[in-house]
């Protein structure tokens, strides 16, 4: 598994309602897009839970590279840098995924932190994995996934909820639609 997100930050007074529509508009793209596990359309609106920032940050789990590589360069990612530019996508290597009991996407966690110097890189991922395990087993998540970024030491919980309060630490987003073509070959557990 694969993680991918990118980040478009827009003007403070910027009218959501255009991200909205182009969601409802296009979500559906890729309904069918081979090796794409899920991708949640998320936002965050400014002074709507705790948010500083209007932003559109969908955010990706793949089951294949082939898949992402295929979005990146085959025409899916285009419609973005067609209509926002071209931001920097994140990528991090999954270590655990695990589905919950929620049914219903509204609303996203993600939740960054570094892994501290001097400390066993191997010890913070197995603590991610618990993590991930426990966010998944609490009441209304839809989904947990951990994956880390070793250019940079970054651990990456995602969490999905079917309610407006989510159980976990981090930045909250709204779930406006979430592509899931092949989220039961999400590999669960520890990756490795």
């Amino acid at each position: 598994m694969h993680a991918m997100q990118y980040e478009i930050t827009l003007p403070a007074d910027y009218d959501m309602r255009v991200v909205r529509d182009r969601v409802a508009g296009r979500g559906h793209l890729l309904d069918g897009w081979e090796g794409l596990g899920l991708k949640a359309y998320l936002i965050r609106e400014r002074g709507v839970d705790g948010s500083p920032v209007n932003q559109y940050a969908p955010f990706y789990l793949w089951n294949t590279v082939a898949g992402m590589n295929s979005f990146l360069w085959g025409g899916g990612f285009q419609g973005i840098v067609d209509d926002f530019g071209r931001p920097s996508v994140r990528q991090w290597t999954g270590v655990a995924h695990e589905e919950g009991g929620g049914t219903s996407a509204r609303t996203a966690v993600r939740g960054r932190r570094r892994v501290p110097g001097g400390v066993r890189p191997a010890e913070v991922v197995e603590e991610a994995v618990r993590e991930t395990a426990r966010l998944a087993s609490l009441d209304g998540a839809v989904l947990a996934a951990a994956a880390v970024d070793t250019s940079r030491w970054e651990i990456v919980h995602f969490s999905v909820w079917d309610h407006d309060e989510p159980k976990a630490e981090g930045e909250v987003f709204q779930v406006l639609y979430m592509n899931k073509p092949e989220r039961e070959l999400l590999p669960r557990g520890r990756h490795w």
